[in-house]
């Protein structure tokens, strides 16, 4: 493991308040792959008619929640076997899994309750991580 790869680590552990949780880094990575990033993701949401659930998780208000099935219709099967897999779960339980990650995640990507203009997760994790050492101080 290289040095980048700790650094990823370690600002994807403080995103995700110490977890060592396999699917919440994964869900990260794949905002991060996602074409348009964390931007992309919540048009994907929007694409598939769920425009006023991501929404939700983006504003500053509380974050309903997503059933296994609509995550699975907004992100693909394969997206899902794909994060169970990094995960080592089996594929029938990361929907449900997923459903309970990714609203937290996506609220905590957006403490403004607005999407960032750019989208480099690992970047507003870490500029996020700055502005709370900042404020500790």
């Amino acid at each position: 493991m290289g040095l980048l790869d700790n650094l990823e680590n370690q600002v994807l552990g403080n995103v995700l308040g110490r977890s060592s949780n396999p699917l919440a880094a994964g869900l990260l990575q794949m905002i991060q792959n996602q074409p348009g990033g964390l931007p992309g993701l919540v048009q994907t949401f929007h694409d598939k008619g769920m425009g006023g659930l991501v929404s939700a998780w983006v504003s500053t208000g509380p974050n309903p929640p997503i059933s296994a099935d609509q995550v699975q219709q907004a992100l693909g099967s394969d997206q899902v076997k794909a994060l169970a897999a990094k995960a080592g779960i089996n594929p029938d339980v990361a929907g449900a899994a997923i459903a309970q990650l990714l609203p937290g995640l996506v609220d905590k990507l957006t403490p403004n309750g607005t999407v960032p203009d750019h989208s480099n997760v690992l970047e507003m994790a870490s500029s996020m991580l700055k502005n709370f050492e900042t404020k500790a101080s």
